[in-house]
Order: structure tokens, then sequence, then C-alpha cells
């Protein structure tokens, strides 16, 4: 058995390095190749699955992504099922089981359906070099190919010469399979070292001269042929020869807003060149204001110029390509039309240049950079870009003169909103321009950003978003040549209001202000500053009574604590809290407030919030129905009746209870009492006192003669009644705690201990 197990283990681990290899050795083409067998595994050995583009003679490699959509540029694509490169049929036998047989580069034409080819090589006198001693590559020209050829320039009525020229410039002199030709790569041909262009693409697409390999690695005894679908002209202009000899680029020329250095150097470009129509088209106004300016003609070119050579053959679907301008381009195709961002308007394709290819396109290309800052907003913000028209506010914008625009979404022109009267939703639309120019990257916390309406806007930067004032930024901010277009997910609503202001003129937090003027914290809701509020309406107070609210006023540090737990320093809206997790506000206290943010809703330490964003001045105020709590050792109270309880004295008889930390009675003796108030005379602090006899450590419950108490909150001695006791035991045994105790005769207001020989160590007031 153990011997059988590591027969497997070598066995799996001879498999994997093997595999290991082919995909080291194996190319994008053999990839696509090899995807093509696993669809076609049913149909017999060696097939491979084609799709060919209906109405079209065109046959492609299935890859996963057009096997799935069932279409190639747009169009409809079947199936078609023939034997893999190298692999024949066998009459009466399924699939293709045979191995096709090898032969010169000169019979292996026949082999592969090259027929024209093989018959234009005989008649030239190149059939002796292809039947001969040697290495060669040949990009073949399929029968198609050569039917589809201009007949003015057709190669066979020009001689045997030219023929020959012709053909020797699809020859390369050694073998090179598909594996070994690699991007970008320059070969030298067999007609006077002419240069060869060579892509091979990640989708599997191997071009020469932008020419398709349709069927490769056709391997003969003395080189090897790949069949390609267009036959193939001799490259000797660079992409700036083109252009100036080109009627059609006149324009492109006279305007010079082509770097036309660095487009007569080597390189690897695509160039979509405007014509003289894309250029009509643009109007006098537009062209005029691009020439004046160097840097958005310079962006302009860019954007129409690849750093990669994309052959129109290699685009089988839309797909995303960097320009030198730095933004993106969208090139796909439409059947044989390639489109540019969606858009047909490739009036030729494929002019291939020694350093790159052209496609004439008779539309200009327009980036950002070269756009007019209201020229960025798109369609979801036509109603900001309507009302700005409509109001006379674009007209006031000048060319030259730097904005941002803070363009809200359709969705924010509310029936409310645009039944306004129009001066004031002039006002609005104002707020929404800024008199500067402000990219996305030189936005932080704090910065004032003034509007044409003369207002100040605050910006707010946190985790997951960017917010100014109430209204949070989406995805889609764009830098033209005179600003910068921001979206904004709803209509900002800057603030002259203080808190304070705003919860006054709200009428439902009037316990809360009362409160906050108690505690002397008023002053925090008018000053400058950023604050967020969690404000508790006069409903989260409905449990307690007037004198619970007198006595809750009484303890000025318990009310700061309750207050100042509803603050959080830094502004802080819905749309800047991180949906779906808490969020962790700190108070100014430095306590922690849970505030989770789900579905366009907050909850904080678990209390809705039914209210929020309510913008001020100096910060924010969210509204709250449930009081908040703090946690911790600085209050442990889980409701206001249980603090106010804690604040409150039921008073039997003359005496009242304030503060006590130990006192030692005479009989008995007390250890530790909280709060002491007796009648006369009046102390209010003492550090230590002592009486005499007994000592009493630590009990639980409280004995008097007559009757017997269990558990008191309040004690009255002598004939007073107990209001609070915690821990006290009369005469036998004696007492270790008692938080508060009230005598007759003796007021005590605050006492830390008490020693045995009667006397009072030090007292503050009398």
């Amino acid at each position: 058995l153990k011997g059988l197990m590591i027969l497997l283990f070598m066995a799996t681990f001879t498999i994997l390095a093997l595999s290991s290899l082919d995909q080291v050795e194996s190319s994008a083409y053999d990839k696509i190749v090899t995807h093509s067998r696993i669809r076609a595994k049913n149909e017999g050995l060696n097939v491979c699955a084609l799709q060919q583009v209906m109405g079209t003679k065109k046959k492609y490699f299935s890859t996963c992504r057009n096997w799935y959509n069932k279409s190639i540029c747009g169009k409809k694509a079947m199936v078609l099922y023939e034997c893999c490169p190298g692999y024949m049929k066998l009459e009466g036998k399924r699939g293709c089981p045979a191995v096709a047989p090898i032969d010169t580069v000169f019979g292996t034409l026949d082999l592969v359906n090259a027929k024209m080819t093989q018959r234009y090589s005989d008649q030239s006198k190149l059939r002796e070099e292809l039947e001969g001693a040697g290495s060669y590559t040949m990009f073949a020209p399929s029968d198609d190919a050569w039917e589809e050829l201009d007949p003015v320039t057709a190669l066979v009525s020009s001689g045997n010469t030219e023929l020959y020229n012709a053909l020797h410039y699809h020859m390369v002199n050694k073998r090179l399979l598909t594996k070994d030709l690699k991007n970008d790569m320059t070969l030298e041909s067999m007609y006077n070292k002419q240069g060869l262009y060579i892509n091979h693409y990640s989708n599997g697409v191997v071009t020469v001269n932008c020419a398709r390999i349709i069927h490769g690695n056709q391997v003969a005894t003395n080189g090897v042929v790949h069949v390609i679908d267009r036959v193939i002209s001799v490259v000797s202009q660079t992409i700036k020869d083109v252009i100036e000899s080109n009627d059609d680029l006149a324009s492109l020329n006279v305007r010079v807003i082509i770097p036309v250095g660095q487009l007569a150097e080597p390189g690897h470009y695509t160039l979509f060149a405007p014509t003289n129509e894309a250029f009509d088209k643009l109007g006098s106004d537009v062209l005029e204001r691009l020439m004046s300016d160097t840097t958005v003609l310079q962006a302009l070119l860019k954007y129409h110029l690849l750093n990669s050579v994309q052959c129109s053959e290699a685009i089988m679907a839309g797909s995303i390509y960097g320009t030198l301008e730095g933004s993106n381009i969208e090139i796909g195709c439409d059947g044989e039309s390639l489109t540019v961002n969606g858009i047909k308007m490739v009036l030729k394709k494929d002019i291939v240049t020694s350093n790159g290819v052209i496609h004439l396109i008779d539309q200009m290309l327009m980036p950002d950079s070269a756009k007019q800052v209201m020229e960025l907003i798109g369609k979801s913000q036509s109603v900001f870009s309507d009302m700005v028209s409509e109001l006379g506010l674009s007209a006031s914008m000048q060319p030259e003169t730097e904005y941002t625009i803070l363009a809200p979404l359709n969705g924010a022109f509310s029936d409310e909103v645009m039944s306004m009267d129009q001066r004031l939703l002039k006002i609005i639309l104002e707020n929404h321009i800024v008199k500067l120019k402000v990219s996305l990257s030189d936005l932080y916390s704090g910065q004032l950003l003034e509007t044409l309406g003369g207002k100040l806007l605050r910006v707010f930067i946190y985790r997951t978003a960017v917010c100014i004032e109430n209204a949070c930024m989406v995805r889609g901010s764009k830098e033209g040549s005179n600003g910068v277009l921001h979206l904004m997910r709803s209509l900002i609503q800057p603030s002259e209001t203080t808190i304070y202001e705003l919860l006054l003129k709200d009428g439902r937090f009037k316990i809360f202000l009362s409160l906050m003027e108690s505690a002397g914290l008023t002053d925090l809701l008018k000053q400058e500053g950023s604050y967020t509020l969690f404000a508790p309406v006069d409903a989260a107070f409905g449990t307690l009574t007037e004198e619970d609210i007198t006595l809750l006023k009484s303890d000025i540090n318990t009310l700061r604590v309750i207050l100042l737990y509803h603050f959080s320093n830094g502004v802080f809206i819905n749309g800047g809290l991180e949906g779906g997790v808490t969020n962790l506000l700190k108070t100014i206290q430095g306590h922690n407030l849970q505030v989770l943010s789900v579905n366009n809703s907050i909850h904080v330490n678990s209390v809705e919030v039914p209210d929020f964003d309510l913008m001020a001045s100096n910060g924010v105020v969210h509204v709250v129905k449930t009081i908040l709590y703090p946690q911790g050792e600085l209050l442990t109270a889980m409701s206001m009746d249980y603090i106010v309880t804690k604040v409150r004295r039921v008073i039997k008889g003359e005496s009242i209870v304030t503060k006590v930390t130990q006192v030692i009675e005479e009989d008995p003796n007390v250890t530790k009492v909280r709060r002491v108030i007796g009648g006369e005379p009046s102390i209010t602090e003492v550090t230590q006192v002592i009486e005499e006899d007994p000592s009493v450590t630590k009990v639980r419950r409280v004995i008097e003669e007559d009757p017997s108490v269990t558990k008191v909150r309040r004690v009255i001695e002598e004939d007073p009644s107990v209001t609070k006791v915690r821990r006290v035991i009369e005469e036998d045994p004696g007492v270790t705690k008692v938080r508060r105790v009230i005598e007759e005769d003796l007021s005590v207001t605050k006492v830390r201990r008490a020693q045995p020989s009667g006397w009072v160590e030090k007292i503050t007031q009398h």
C-alpha cells in the first residue's frame, strides 16, 4: 500500500511538473486553441470549436467571453467544429484522428487551403525556394484575402518581380511558431529586411502588420506556415509622415496639435486621427478656444493617442485603454465597424506605420481636461444644468475664471424644491458654485469654500466619504480646463445659525436647553466649534416630574456628565458614517458613542435617531427620543429614574443626608456613610470624626430594637424614620457600611473619617 501511495504521488508530481512546463512555453494564442479544444471535446479527438460571425466569413477560436455571450462585436456568432491545427479527418472516423502529413512550405500551402498563395509563389518563381533547403516562416494570405485585394493594387497584374517581392515581404528567414511571436516585436522580412510588425494580444489574437493569423503553426519540413486574413504591404512611413501626406488630415497637420517629434520616433502608438470633417464639426468658437490654450491643445491630442498598438482585428468587444492624456477611452466594435466610447466614428482603420497604427475618425474626441467646467455636467445632473442656465448663472461664469461645480443629482430636485420662488432657488444654486478650482485631492477637513452666493461651505473628510455641509459626494468627479465638477447626493444647505439658535427655534428641546443652562453649558451651544449633538426632545424626559428635574439640576456634576455624553467633537453627518458597521464617536468627556447607520437610518447606543443632519454653523444636531447614559464607573445608571432616585432625598423629620465618607457613632459605630445632613449645627465638610464605642467593621443588615429592619435605604436615628442605609446593626452587633444617615441634632455635609476620641480633625464649614 505504501509503495502504491508513493507511485501515485510521483505520477501526480510528474503531471503537475509537465503542466507547469507547458504553461511556461504556451502563449495566449496556444491557450485559446486549448480552450477551443475543451469546448469541442464531445465532438471527437483533436476537434476545435470556432465561432463564425453571422453574415461574414470571419472565424475565431472561442474565448470564454465570446462563448458565453454567443456573439462577437455585438453580432451573433454560430459555433463551428473543425480540425485543430495540424490534424485532419479520416473517412468513417469520428473527430480528427489523423496527423496532417508534413511537407515543404510550398506543399503545406495547399494543405491549409492557401491555394492562391501557392499559385502566386509558383508564378513568381518562388516555388524553388519554398521547396528547397532552409528554415522559413511564411505569413500566407488566405484565398479570401487575395479576392478582397483592391484590383488597382492587385499584385498579380504588376509582373512577376513585384509579386515575388511582395511574397518575400510575407516571409522571415527562420522558423517562428506563435509562441515565438511576442507583442510589439519587429521582424526582418526577406524583402530588403523591411520590418514586419507583430502584436500578440491577451485574447489570443496574433497579428502581423494588423493582419490576423487565422490558422497558425502549420509545421513544414523547412519551416512553418501561418495563414493570415489579408495581404500585407511594405511599411515605410511613420505616423508623422502619414499625417503630413494624407489630405484628409490637413486640418490636423496645419493646426499642429500633434507633438510631431514624438510621432516621428520609434514607438508603439495608436492614433485616432480626426479628419478635416471632425474639425469642421467643432465650430469656430470652440476651435478658437482650443487653439488659444496650449495646455488644452496638448491634452486634446494626447487623448487621441494610446501608448500601445491596437489593431482592429484584436478588438472583439469593448475594452478600456489608457491614453497619453491620462484618462481612459473605450474601444469596441459593432460588426465590421470600430467604435470609440460607444460611438461609430472610424472611417478607415489599420493604417499601419513603422511606429504604430492610425484609425481615421470623423469626430473629435474631447477629454474632460479640454472641456469647460459646465461642459462636464452629464445626464444625471441635467436638472441642475438646466436650472443654472434658466436662472442666468452660467452666463455670469467667465471662461477664463476657475470654478468648482457641486452638482446635485437629478433626484435631489424634488417637487417642493422645483416649486420654490425662483429668487430663492437662484440663491440655493449659487451656493453650489465655488469661486475657485478645487479637485478631490485638494479637499481636507475644516476647509472653507466660498461660493458665488458669498457663503462659506465646510468640508468634512470621513473614512469612506467626502461631504460638504450636509451633502456627500458620489463617484464621478471630473476636472476640466477651467474647473472641477463634483457630484453631490443632495442639495447643500449651509447654515448660519448656532446649535443654540437651532434648538431654540425648533421648539422641541425646551427641557434640554433648561438643563444645559442649569449646568452652565449654554455657551457650548453658542460658541464657535465643530460638534455633533444627539439632542433629546422634551418627550425624552416624560417620566420625570418637575420635582425630579429640580433635584437633577441641584446635582451639577451628575447633570453635566449626562448632558456632555450627548456631545462629540467633530461634525458627523449620516452620509459620513460608514454603513452597516458600528462607528465609534468619542464624546467630549472621552466616552464612546456607538453609532450605526443602515438604510438611511441612524441608531446611537441602540437608540433610534428619527431626525438627523440638522446643520448648524458650529456643528450638526441629530434628534433622539431617549436620554443617552454614559457607561462605566462614572455613571452606571441605566435609566433617568434611577439617577434621580440617587439624587432625591426622602426626608421625614428635620434632617437630610448630603455626604459622609466615614463616621463612627457612639452606639452603634458606623464605618462608612455616603451623605449626611443633620439639623444644627451645620457642618459642610468633615474629613475625620471619631466617636467612642463600639467599633463596627462590616455588616449587611440594620437591626433596630423594635422593629427589626433587614435592608433600608435611608436612616434617621432616634425618633425620625430611616430613609436609606446599606448596612447597620444597632447595639449588638456593629455597623460596617451606611450610605446616608440623618440625625436630629447634628447636620453633617461631608465627613471623611472618624476616630475613637470623639474629636473632629478637619471641618471646612460650620
